[in-house]
Order: structure tokens, then C-alpha cells, then sequence
């Protein structure tokens, strides 16, 4: 039963890493990481994630799993070139990590990250990877001979063993590569796993355009999904040690390209499963496991770039769309199922979607605004909120009620 656990585990590492490095290379590539800036950076949140998931399992012997930001990951992508380059988006993956780190210590923060209506943040998040996520038919069209292979295998295997769609069209990819020859050589990469240190910066409009944004949709489309995925199965993990120890992680990662760690929520569902052990209480294990494979595989994150730089570019990004379609399509479920707040959504979501920018500030924190104003403006008052104007009495009610009998 234990080997069952870390079989677990070690499954769910390779599942979480391969259905998304490319994600988390694209979106530090994006910000204006070198490829060896970009490798560090992957290595980073690899043994962000094996400290932390030891760490809590031994701690709280629950399964309690984490990973990266891959929506954060998503909206670094969707963000593109940043006032500063890459040292100012490593100050803000600081200032992002201290505001988990703040959430942990307060209890105001999560209070106010759940105050934010659940239509405008699924709106924000859809917003933020729709352009990745039609990035596979653009494949399809511009390498057809490259990308169908990889579009047949994902539907296939969505279809028969969906946990492995996304690893098995990464397969297709790499096999794709190497038939085809490499396109772009590799002179960016070493293979060899070195931390590259950048000195932070910071600069208030990519704070404002890349740390706000980080942490909104890190709390609201990780961790919050995160601590469902674990109650599902029965357990209540301590959100504020975790957020603790993720934002102090993600803090140690962020000058060496990290940009952020949380709850993991699709891996948690690999390892707080009845399939991980039948006894509740030994799950831990699992999350054990995959930290030492998620160590394991970040030494393989030269290698990773590598494969990126060899690859044709909007490959790369298509396969991370296949990756992000599963989340684009709950968060466009949770902007649109409400009626109620549907239109502030819908702003929301076109605002985002449009990559407008803004005083150097990005779309997905003018979305957020944008949505939040046309909620304000649309607010109706129910009739119990409504006080009549014609019911002199209501106050001598009031008082008679607050008096008593």
C-alpha cells in the first residue's frame, strides 16, 4: 500500500509538470526571460514545490500538493514585454509572493479575495487564456504537418485516458521535432540545470500589471479550487500555513525566475484520491513522493528549454493551449452560469481578452476594474434592502423591536 502511494505520486509530479512546463516557459519567456533565465526560473518552482509538498505532508500528514501558478503562468504569457524587462517582472513575482505571505499572516486578504464576485473572477481568468488557447488551430493552419499530430493525439486520449492527454501531445510534439529537425538550434539552452540569480526591480506599473494580477488569479483559481479538490475527499487543510509556506517558497524562487507556487488542484485530486491508499490517514505519502519527483524533474528543465528552442514557437504555445482548455472552460462557466452579475462578467472577460495596455498597466487588471465598475453600476437593491418612503412607522417598528416586548 505505501508503494501504491508513491506510485501515486510520482504519477501526478509527471502529470502536473508535463501537462504544463510549457505554460511557465512561455509565460517567463514572455516577460523577457532568457532561455537560461527561463530554465532557472522552472527549476526553481520544481524545488519550491518538493520543499513545500515534504514539508506540509510530514507537517499535517495530509495530502496537501502544490505546484505552480499555471493561470499566473498564463497571464505572464498574455502579458508579453514588460516596462523594465525581466528584472522588473521578477520584482513583481516578489511583491506577488509577499502578498500570499501577507494572506497567510491576515485573514483580511483571503477575505477580500473572496469578496470578489465568482462571474468577474472566472470572466478575468477566461480573459487571460483565451488567446493561448486558440493558439492550436493557428498551429494547425501555419504547421499543419507539426500540429495535427498533436491535436489527434490529445482528442484521442481526452477521450480514453484524459489525465494523459496533455503529456501524450507533448509526446506527439517532441516526436514531431525531432523528425522534422531542429528549427532553431540549441545555442539558447544549456542542458545542464543551473539557478540563474536577477536582481529584482521595481516599477510600479508592472507591479500593478503583473503582481496584482498574479496573486488574484493564483488565491482565486488555485487555491481556492485547491482547498474544494482536498474537502471532496474529506480533508480541511490550515489555508493560512499553507499560504505561509507557499508564499515564503515563492519568495525564494522568485529572484531566480520562480514566479509563483500554491495549491496544486488537479494533482490533488491524483494524490487525496481512495486510488493513492484505502486509509485516509496515509495519503501523505503521496505528496511526499511527488515532491522528490517534482525535484527530480526540474533537473531536467535545460533540457525542457532545450526542446522549447528547438521547437517552432507557436508549437510550444499550442500546446499549452490544449493544456489551459480545461480551465477556460470553467471559468467561462463560472462568468456566464449566474444571471445575476452576468453582464459585469461579460465586460470583464472582452476587457481582458482585448491585451489592451493601458499607463504600461495590462488587461487583465483594467478587466478586473472594468467589471467591478459595471457591477457597481447594474447593482439593483432587492425589495427587503429597500426602505419605503410611505411607511412613516417603520422606524417606531425598529425601535419597538430593539426595545423588545
Amino acid at each position: 500500500m505505501r508503494l501504491q502511494a508513491i506510485v501515486a505520486g510520482l504519477v501526478s509530479a509527471i502529470v502536473g509538470y508535463a501537462s504544463s512546463f510549457t505554460v511557465v516557459l512561455a509565460g517567463l519567456r514572455a516577460v523577457g526571460a532568457s532561455p537560461g533565465q527561463a530554465a532557472s526560473g522552472l527549476l526553481a518552482l520544481c524545488l519550491g514545490i518538493a520543499v513545500s509538498a515534504v514539508y506540509l505532508g510530514l507537517r499535517h500528514r495530509m495530502p496537501i500538493s502544490i505546484a505552480w501558478s499555471t493561470p499566473g503562468a498564463a497571464l505572464l504569457a498574455a502579458t508579453g514585454p514588460v516596462p523594465g524587462g525581466f528584472p522588473a517582472a521578477v520584482g513583481a513575482f516578489l511583491v506577488c509572493a509577499a502578498l500570499i505571505l501577507l494572506a497567510g499572516l491576515s485573514p483580511w486578504p483571503a477575505r477580500a479575495i473572496a469578496a470578489i464576485p465568482r462571474p468577474i473572477a472566472g470572466a478575468m481568468l477566461a480573459g487571460v487564456i483565451l488567446s493561448l488557447c486558440t493558439a492550436p488551430v493557428r498551429a494547425v493552419v501555419d504547421i499543419p504537418l507539426l500540429a495535427v499530430p498533436v491535436v489527434l493525439t490529445w482528442a484521442i486520449l481526452v477521450r480514453y485516458r484524459r489525465q494523459w492527454a496533455v503529456p501524450g501531445a507533448l509526446v506527439a510534439a517532441i516526436i514531431g521535432i525531432v523528425a522534422h529537425g531542429p528549427a532553431n538550434g540549441l545555442s539558447g539552452a544549456a542542458l545542464r540545470p543551473a539557478f540563474e540569480l536577477t536582481a529584482p526591480t521595481l516599477n510600479l506599473s508592472v507591479v500593478v500589471s503583473i503582481a496584482v494580477p498574479l496573486f488574484l488569479v493564483t488565491m482565486a483559481a488555485q487555491n481556492v479550487p485547491g482547498m474544494a479538490v482536498m474537502a471532496t475527499y474529506g480533508y480541511t487543510p490550515p489555508l493560512r500555513p499553507v499560504l505561509v509556506t507557499t508564499g515564503l517558497a515563492s519568495a525564494a524562487a522568485a529572484p531566480f525566475g520562480g514566479h509563483a507556487l500554491n495549491l496544486a488542484a488537479i494533482t490533488a485530486a491524483l494524490t487525496a484520491g481512495p486510488d493513492t491508499h484505502p486509509d485516509p490517514d496515509r495519503r501523505w505519502i503521496a505528496t511526499v513522493a511527488l515532491g522528490a519527483g517534482q525535484l527530480a524533474l526540474g533537473l531536467g528543465a535545460g533540457l525542457a528549454m532545450a526542446l522549447v528552442l528547438l521547437s517552432p514557437p507557436v508549437l510550444v504555445i499550442a500546446v499549452a493551449g490544449l493544456a489551459l482548455l480545461p480551465a477556460l472552460g470553467s471559468s467561462l462557466a463560472a462568468a456566464v452560469t449566474e444571471p445575476e452579475g452576468r453582464e459585469a462578467a461579460v465586460v470583464t472577460f472582452v476587457v481582458t481578452a482585448s491585451g489592451m495596455t493601458i499607463l504600461s498597466i495590462g488587461a487583465a487588471f483594467w478587466g478586473l476594474v472594468a467589471g467591478a465598475l459595471t457591477a457597481l453600476l447594474l447593482h439593483r437593491r432587492t425589495p427587503s434592502q429597500a426602505v419605503p418612503a410611505e411607511d412613516p412607522g417603520r422606524e417606531l417598528t425598529s425601535a419597538a423591536t430593539r426595545e423588545g416586548p
